[in-house]
This record gives C-alpha cells, structure tokens and sequence, in this order.
C-alpha cells in the first residue's frame, strides 16, 4: 500500500548550494504518511550552509563546528500506536539540514553516495527525532536506524532508483 498525504512542507534553500529540493519534499513526505503522521500537519525543511549551522549547533546543542541535521519538534506529535487511532494534528517543527557536511559524510559512507542522497537519509533522520526517535541508546539506536532504513528503502523502490541505498556514516 503507497502511503498519501497532503501535508504542509515547505523547504527552503538558504545554503547557496543546489539541493534536490523535491527529493527533499518527496522524501519527508513519504516518511511522515508512513509514519501515519496527520496529513494536515505542518512540517518545515531549511537548508543552511555550514557557518549558519555551527551557530545552529553552538547555540542549541553546546557543540563546535557543523552538523549535518538539526531537528527542532514544535508540537511532539507522536505516531499512531495503534492501527485504529487517530493521528493528532499539529505542527511538527522544523528540520535543518548542512549540504556541507552532506557532501562530506556521503563520499566517506560505506555506500559512497551523494549529497543529494545524503540530505533524504538526514530528511528522513530529522523526521524521527521530530517524532521522538532517538540513537542515544543501542536498543533506540536499532529502532530508529532500522526505521531509517526502511523508509528510505521504500521510497527508493517507489521511486524505481537502483543501486544500495545511503548507508549512514553516524557513529
């Protein structure tokens, strides 16, 4: 079954870099319908270059230089845990992404991928730390790498793209 879902994303490029915005959009969309997010729910996608974002990661996270992906949630919407509950609507937050360090850590990924396909897997990354998913610990690293995984692996088949999807360069 094709997830559909008519939510509200926007992408904005302010890094001065060529993205595929619309793999972006496509991509987060996907993930947010699999996910079984409201469609009416709001979600923001900014791209930054890498000065921006280590003012980004300085400020929220207390860390120097560049990140590649910084998720901030607004309304810590959750998905669905049952197939028969409603998802809430809201505002999901805003995912911001570095092609910078997209570039960078796709030529050093196992899988020696773009940037382009780079920003998908930190769209769909952004997206479940939005939904609350996070890597801190190894039982919520594998729920939500293996997430990661499966949603890009679908969108990728949906898309007919061939080859291995990006592999993660997160330690």
């Amino acid at each position: 079954m094709k997830p559909v879902s008519t939510m509200s994303i926007d992408v904005n490029n302010e890094s001065g870099t060529e993205v595929d915005e619309q793999a972006i959009l496509d991509i987060a969309r996907y993930a947010l319908a699999r996910m079984r997010i409201h469609p009416l729910s709001e979600l923001s996608v900014i791209v930054v270059d890498a000065e921006a974002m280590e003012q980004l990661h300085i400020q929220w996270m207390d860390l120097p230089g560049p990140t590649d992906v910084m998720s901030f949630p607004m309304d810590e919407l959750r998905p669905p845990v049952k197939d028969d509950e409603e998802p809430p609507q809201g505002l999901l937050g805003d995912i911001v992404l570095c092609p910078e360090v997209a570039t960078k850590q796709g030529e050093e990924a196992p899988t020696r991928h773009s940037m382009d396909e780079e920003l998908q897997l930190l769209t769909v990354h952004g997206v479940l730390h939005l939904l609350g998913y996070d890597h801190e610990e190894a039982d919520e690293r594998a729920e939500m790498f293996g997430l990661q995984a499966a949603i890009v692996d679908g969108w990728r088949a949906e898309k007919g793209l061939t080859g291995p999807s990006p592999a993660p360069t997160v330690s």
